[in-house]
């Protein structure tokens, strides 16, 4: 992102002041919200938002992009911010928050924060993803987190296995019962954001989050070229042996829906997976399986999903924009929205009752983690370093988990040249 700064910031400043002019314009009131809730949960879960702002009286311009790892989304977003024409909010995660402010394009929320007591309310690890330079430019949708393995009980119990796998040498021994008996241990998309997430998983599972941090979050060279990653890639491209071949561009819900359907006994996804087995009238605990990726269970990755509000010149829609704001934050929206979507609210004082066993879990694991040092957030999902890192590292690994040639040692060295070049 950083190669195009120059050039966008003279470009989308200029544009906005064009649409200064033209801001008269404009329908009253209307927020353009670019996201990639395009799954029929998280569709389902971003309605309720629309749904709220409307009856405020303001209007939604939805601006969705299909692409769960919102890749393309923000293909988009950059796209239209060098034409001086950004979107009034769009769906922007972890450190590219920091990055859009350096550009000045973000309006300031800190009155809408102040009111809702947005600093008493947030923990602070999700608070300080919200600001750049000390000010509220983005909130909060949901906390997500990342290393969740999602297994369906009949297909396991077909196979023999008796229990979730807790550890990597496990997971590997459930899925030569499960092919034995004639299923997909693992259901799988072959994105690079999906090989990303099972393998920062795998990190996660072989060094811990110590060394993950280091590793996936800090770029330290001896982290990234050491015999703990070279045993984590291995074990990373292990995992397509319990892979269909007909994954390659498979979307991440598809691949959910074929646990669903007893096609598959598992997937390592993230928590939005479960607004799929909502949608489909799953109930967990009876119908399907949740648990920490194996050897995952004192680590929380989290991903934060948030929207950022780019700067306006039309009070009507800077109003709209502070009302989006407000509601996102408040009980029902944090409530419903995450209900539908699979993830924890943002804020932590709501009432979980409603809420099913496996957010209840995560909720509990996510402030169990953050009081001992397990909780680290996703480099696969945009949380933990600059996007242009990100896309170095997803290209590395994607190519290493197709190749039949590269070795875990020419990968993990190519992940250190990729952070000598990032520093």
């Amino acid at each position: 992102m950083r190669m195009f700064k120059r050039t966008l910031l003279k470009t989308a400043l200029g544009g906005l002041a064009v649409a200064a002019t033209l801001g008269a314009t404009a329908q009253a009131g209307e927020v353009e919200v670019l996201h990639w809730w395009t799954s029929g949960g998280e569709a389902r879960a971003a309605s309720v938002l629309k749904q709220l702002l409307e009856e405020e009286g303001h209007q939604w311009k939805d601006f969705a992009v299909a692409g769960g790892g919102g890749e393309t989304a923000m293909t988009v977003l950059k796209s239209r911010a060098m034409s001086g024409n950004p979107p009034s909010a769009a769906q922007i995660k972890g450190p590219e928050i920091q990055e859009w402010g350096e550009l000045g394009l973000l309006g300031q929320l800190d009155g809408v924060a102040e009111q809702g007591r947005w600093g008493e309310l947030l923990p602070p690890v999700i608070a300080e993803v919200m600001q750049y330079d000390g000010h509220y430019v983005a909130v909060p949708v949901n906390v997500h987190r990342v290393n969740w393995l999602w297994a369906n009980p009949e297909v396991l119990e077909q196979a023999g296995v008796e229990n979730v796998p807790a550890t990597l040498d496990e997971l590997f021994a459930a899925g030569e019962k499960i092919r034995d008996a004639g299923y997909i241990p693992l259901a799988h998309g072959g994105q690079p954001w999906q090989d990303a997430t099972v393998f920062e998983t795998v990190v996660l599972g072989t060094g811990g989050p110590e060394f993950y941090r280091r590793a996936l979050v800090e770029l330290d060279p001896d982290a990234l070229g050491s015999d703990t990653m070279i045993q984590a890639l291995a074990t990373f491209k292990r995992t397509r042996e319990l892979m269909d071949d007909g994954m390659s561009g498979r979307d991440w819900n598809i691949a959910t829906s074929m646990v669903i359907n007893g096609k598959a006994a598992m997937q390592l996804m993230g928590d939005w997976a479960k607004g799929e087995f909502t949608a489909a009238g799953m109930t967990p605990g009876e119908d399907y399986l949740c648990a920490p990726a194996p050897g995952t269970e004192e680590a929380f990755t989290f991903n934060i999903d948030s929207l950022a509000m780019f700067r306006v010149s039309d009070e009507s829609e800077r109003e709209a924009q502070q009302a989006l704001a407000r509601l996102v934050l408040e009980p029902e929206f944090q409530k419903t929205f995450n209900l539908a979507k699979g993830s924890i609210p943002a804020r932590p004082d709501l009432d979980m009752s409603e809420f099913d066993q496996c957010a209840q879990q995560s909720l509990e694991d996510f402030q169990r983690t953050a009081e001992e040092g397990g909780l680290v957030p996703s480099m696969a999902h945009g949380m933990a370093v600059r996007a242009d890192v990100q896309g170095a590292i997803f290209d590395i690994v994607t190519n290493y988990f197709n190749s039949a040639d590269m070795t875990a040692q020419q990968a993990a060295e190519r992940l250190v040249n990729a952070a000598n070049v990032a520093m």
